[in-house]
Parts: C-alpha cells; structure tokens; sequence
C-alpha cells in the first residue's frame, strides 16, 4: 500500500489544501504523520489550526509543570527542526505544499508562547486569541514570510512569527500593567 492518499490533480495545488482531507486512517498509520497533525487534532474541521492550538495547549498543561527551563528550550529547539522536516516531508506525501490539517507549526509555536507568558488561565487564554489571530490573518510580514518559504521551514516559520507578535503584545500589556 502507498504511504500517499489518492490525490485529485485536476484541482489546483492553492485550492486543494483546502478541499482534500486524508483519512484518519493514513493520518494514523505513521507517527510523523500522527504528530504533524497534532495527535489527530488537525484532520478536525472547521478551524484544524485552532484544534491543533487547543491539543498544543492540553499537552502543555499536562506536562509542562514537571519540565526544567531548560528542557523545554531544548525540547522546542527540537521540535522547531524536526517540525521543518517533518512537515515537509508530510506535505510531499499529501502532495500539497501547506496542507491546513499538519498542525505541529501551531503547537510548536504555541508552546513557546505558553512558555514565555504568565502562568494564569487568564494570561493563557489571551495569548491563545492573540495567536489565532495573528496566525489566521498574517500581518506584516508574516504574510511576504510564508508566500517566499516554502517546503517545511515555510509552515513552520510563519507560525513562529505569529508567536513573536503575541509575545511582543503580551509584553507591551504586561509593561502598561494591564491585569492578565
């Protein structure tokens, strides 16, 4: 059996991440898939980024607390890099250059964000809306970013982008004493 799902060429490759879904079951079969798409979070639809976001952060929850510093540093340097790979290597066998449903990029990103904000639901819940936000509307210059990269670092870097614009608004409320 092909490690690809059945591509439909007749669509074009910019509308076909949006239109073609791999089965659960392709997903499943290989852990570098399994995790691309978020533990299975981004075969969900509608908003796949925002389920991959929301997975990201129930991880995070759940092991973060028993985690050094300097353990996650590492982790997400690791993370980033494999993620380059991975997701490129998973967009090749999809057959699509960014599919929406490999989430790794959000749950990367995310967890660096989740690591550099106060540790409050409060804290947590702003920079997941300020993330979504930034991720989904890609500002300047995360926009020229992720149409000039392509392959893997492409789908990763442009959410790690978005990550530094929460971050940065984060900081600028926190500085100005907004309670958060």
């Amino acid at each position: 059996m092909s490690s690809q799902p059945p591509n439909d060429s007749s669509v074009p490759v910019s509308s076909r991440h949006r239109t073609t879904w791999p089965k659960a079951s392709w997903v499943f079969a290989d852990g570098g898939r399994l995790l691309m798409f978020g533990m299975g979070s981004g075969i969900l639809r509608p908003g796949s980024g925002t389920w991959g976001t929301l997975m990201g952060w129930l991880i995070w929850a759940a092991v973060a607390s028993s985690v050094s510093d300097r353990d996650i540093a590492l982790f997400l340097a690791f993370a980033f890099v494999y993620g380059c790979w991975a997701a490129g290597r998973v967009s090749s066998q999809l057959g699509v250059e960014d599919h929406v449903g490999i989430v790794w990029d959000e749950m990367v990103a995310f967890w660096l964000v989740l690591w550099l904000v106060p540790d409050t639901l409060a804290s947590q819940t702003l920079a997941f809306v300020l993330f979504r936000l930034f991720d989904t509307t890609k500002p300047p210059p995360i926009r020229q970013v992720d149409a000039r990269l392509k392959s893997g670092t492409g789908i990763m870097v442009d959410d790690i982008l978005a990550a530094g614009y929460t971050l940065l608004v984060m900081a600028v409320l926190i500085r100005l004493g907004v309670p958060i």
